[in-house]
Formats: C-alpha cells, sequence, structure tokens
C-alpha cells in the first residue's frame, strides 16, 4: 500500500514554521547576547571596584611584607631607601619606576602587568608614614570565576538558542495547521472543479471542431455562421488555456509557464473576443498600438488580466473602449480607458480589494466591482508589474465625466524574433 506524500500546502506550512523558529531563536540570539554585553559590563565593573578595593587595603594596612594578604604580594620602601619584596615575588613582576615616582611625590596610575602568562594589578601609593607601599595582585583567581561564569552564560544561551527555535518551529506549526488545512480544502476544491470542466469543454471543442470541419467543406455554408464557429472554437480554447492557469495559481507550489508573450496580439485577440458582447452594448473598441510589445510570462493569465478590464469598461462604457499598448523606455504599457461615468472617488483606495463596492450601490450609473480588479492586481504583481487607477473619475464639479483608465505596467522582454512577431498597424484600430 503506497503513501502519498505531503502537500503543497503542508510543505508551505512546514517551510513557514522553520522560518518562524528560526526567526524566533535569532530573536532569543539578540536578546541573549544583548544580556551577556550587559551581565558581562556589569561583572567586569564590579570585578574592578572589588580590585581596587583589594589593593587599597592592602596598601593601608600593610607593614609586613612577609604576611601579605592571600593571592597578593607586597614591595615596601622605607623612607631610608630600602626596599623590600614579598617571597615568592617572581623576578620583573615589580613596577620599582612606580615606586621610586610615588617615593618622590608621584601618583603613578594603577597597571596591569602580564609576566609568564599570569597577569597582575598593580597599585602604588606613598603612605602619610612616608612609606610606600606597592600592593601586587594576582588575577588568577579572578579570571578564573569570570570564564566560568561567562562559560556558563554562553552555555545557557546556546541552549536558550535551541529551545527558543524548537518551541517557535512548534508553535508555528500549530498556528499553520488549521490555515494549511483551509488551503488544501480550496486547492482540492479548484483542482475537482477543474476535473469536472475539463471534460464538457473538450466535448464542445471537439464538436465545434467537426462542425468548423463541416461548414468549411459546405460550398454552400453561411460565411458568418462559419466565423461564429471560428470564434467558437477559438473561445473554447481560451477557456481551456484559463482553466490550466487557474489549476496552477491553485497550487501553492505550482510554477505557472514563462514564455514571450506579445501583448498586442493578446489584446487583439482580447478585443475580439469581447467585440459581441460590445455590439450588444453599442460599444465601439479601439486598439492603439505602433508594433508588437513583449513581455515574459503566462499568456493565459495575462489575458484573464486584460479581458477582466476589457469586460469592466465595456459594462461601463459609454460609446467608447479604447485599448493602448506600448513601450515607455522599457516599461510595457496596457491601458484600457472608457467614457463612462467614472470611479467613485471614495471607493479609488480599495479599488483593487476583493469585494469593494460603491458606497451608493443603489445608483445605477455608478461602477460596481468585486473579483475582477483584484484578480488583476495579483496577476501583475505576479509578472513584476502593477496595475493602477490612472483618471480616478468625474471632475471636482461633477458636470462632465472623464470616464476611467486602467494602466497595466510590466518589465519588457526581449524580442523572440521578427518572424514570430505579429505586424501591427501604426494607426488606431476599430474592432
Amino acid at each position: 500500500m503506497s503513501r502519498t506524500g505531503p502537500t503543497g500546502e503542508a510543505v508551505l506550512a512546514r517551510r513557514a514554521a522553520v522560518r518562524l523558529g528560526v526567526q524566533a531563536a535569532v530573536l532569543a540570539g539578540l536578546i541573549v547576547v544583548a544580556l551577556t554585553a550587559v551581565a558581562v559590563a556589569v561583572l567586569l565593573g564590579a570585578q574592578r571596584s572589588e580590585v581596587a578595593a583589594q589593593l587599597q587595603h592592602a596598601i593601608d594596612r600593610a607593614d609586613d611584607v612577609a604576611d601579605p594578604p592571600s593571592g597578593m604580594y607586597l614591595v615596601l620602601r622605607e623612607q631610608t631607601g630600602e626596599i623590600t619584596t614579598s617571597p615568592g615575588l617572581h623576578d620583573g613582576v615589580a613596577d620599582l619606576r612606580a615606586v621610586a615616582e610615588a617615593a618622590a611625590g608621584g601618583a603613578p596610575p594603577t597597571v596591569e602587568r602580564n609576566v609568564d602568562e599570569v597577569q597582575y594589578e598593580i597599585a602604588t601609593e606613598l603612605r602619610d608614614d612616608g612609606v610606600t607601599v606597592q600592593a601586587i595582585l594576582d588575577l588568577t583567581a579572578n579570571h578564573s570565576a569570570r570564564n566560568r561564569l561567562l562559560a556558563t552564560m554562553f552555555a545557557t544561551g546556546i541552549a536558550g538558542l535551541f529551545v527558543a527555535g524548537a518551541a517557535g518551529t512548534w508553535l508555528g506549526h500549530r498556528a499553520l495547521t488549521p490555515l494549511s488545512a483551509a488551503l488544501s480544502l480550496q486547492r482540492r476544491f479548484v483542482a475537482d472543479a477543474g476535473h469536472e470542466l475539463r471534460t464538457p469543454l473538450t466535448l464542445i471543442d471537439t464538436r465545434a471542431q467537426l462542425l468548423r470541419r463541416r461548414l468549411r467543406r459546405d460550398p454552400h455554408a453561411d460565411p458568418a455562421l462559419l466565423a461564429e464557429v471560428e470564434g467558437v472554437v477559438a473561445d473554447t480554447g481560451r477557456l481551456t488555456a484559463i482553466l490550466e492557469d487557474l489549476l496552477l495559481a491553485a497550487d501553492p507550489l505550482g510554477v505557472r509557464p514563462r514564455e514571450p508573450v506579445d501583448l498586442t496580439g493578446l489584446c487583439r485577440g482580447v478585443l475580439a473576443a469581447a467585440a459581441a458582447d460590445a455590439a450588444d452594448h453599442q460599444i465601439d473598441l479601439r486598439l492603439d498600438a505602433a508594433g508588437p510589445v513583449y513581455v515574459l510570462g503566462s499568456a493565459a493569465a495575462l489575458r484573464r488580466a486584460v479581458t477582466a478590464l476589457a469586460d469592466n469598461a465595456v459594462r461601463h462604457a459609454g460609446r467608447v473602449v479604447t485599448v493602448a499598448v506600448r513601450d515607455d523606455h522599457g516599461t510595457a504599457v496596457v491601458e484600457v480607458a472608457d467614457d463612462g461615468a467614472g470611479v467613485d472617488p471614495a471607493l479609488a483606495p480599495r479599488l483593487f480589494d476583493r469585494f469593494a463596492t460603491a458606497s451608493r450601490p443603489a445608483d445605477p450609473g455608478r461602477r460596481r466591482y468585486g473579483l475582477g480588479l483584484a484578480i488583476v492586481a495579483e496577476i501583475a504583481s505576479a509578472h513584476g508589474g502593477r496595475v493602477a487607477l490612472v483618471t480616478p473619475g468625474p471632475d471636482p464639479a461633477g458636470a462632465t465625466a472623464r470616464g476611467a483608465a486602467f494602466r497595466l505596467t510590466f518589465p519588457t522582454a526581449t524580442d523572440p524574433g521578427a518572424d514570430e512577431a505579429v505586424p501591427e498597424p501604426g494607426a488606431p484600430r476599430n474592432l
């Protein structure tokens, strides 16, 4: 019995959970580093204060170099100039120059000296009784305590990083599991719907092609009827491509095919498909393009975006819908404009949100928007472009309507070759 692998949603949820875990670990690491830095600064400050206090205490009470405090050595210079040192003090540790400077009335600073890989702190002072005392503290014990504390803090921080990462991953997985299930259900619905729609579309396409073949063989066939059948065949092909694009869009791990797409030819096809609907509404369709303009992307997805804008323009136009295509210094521009009532200014900021509607739904002259413009925005973003409303609507006086124009912009692609390009007329044409 075979076992299926994880779904795309599960893979994405797992990746997101891991990213959350890594982010939690990084955040915890930054916090640990900051706290460790503060703790080390406090520790070093406390140790310096303690060392200074020990040295000063030793200087004040020093009377016999043979009996120094634990971990210390003493150097005494009597008023007669005689210098005595504690037994066991290694050569080169005592700072005799500082002793001479203090005896002469100077104030030598406290210094650190490293001798034979042992660190010493040295303080020298002339006491009121005329005796110059130099206290030398072996810092080995202090350094050992500090190193143990730092090692403990480092180990605790590493453990905290692992715990934070594991906890973040677990919490992220728990939080994303319902979302993964919802996305999986949505993908299954789209896949099932696509499967159910593919069969009737195939049957319609087959029957339309058979009918077209018969009409082509019939010398007495009505040319207008043949043209309509040709349109049905083309439309079923477009519907099939749109269906495949929807299935790819529903798969979170799916990758749309990327190929050079001529926006001019694509817009011509969209307007040809919309001609019948435009004729019913007595709308004149115009294409303004000087030549092919190529972008890299999915032809089916781009056709969906332009179709949505053209359909929206036809539904709200007064008499004319113009689709302009041009190359603006490396940016492919598709602009769909109509001469309708324009866009409600109150709706403009959320025009590309899903199910955005006008504030006055009872007004028949106002536009209403559902999913179309939101889908256009998503397709544009997926192709590295954007969609924007160029003309927001009527002028402030409200006397005349300027219509609405939506502009799609994409990065241009290299022309795949003159033999593949479709020549376009230089002047605008009517469809």
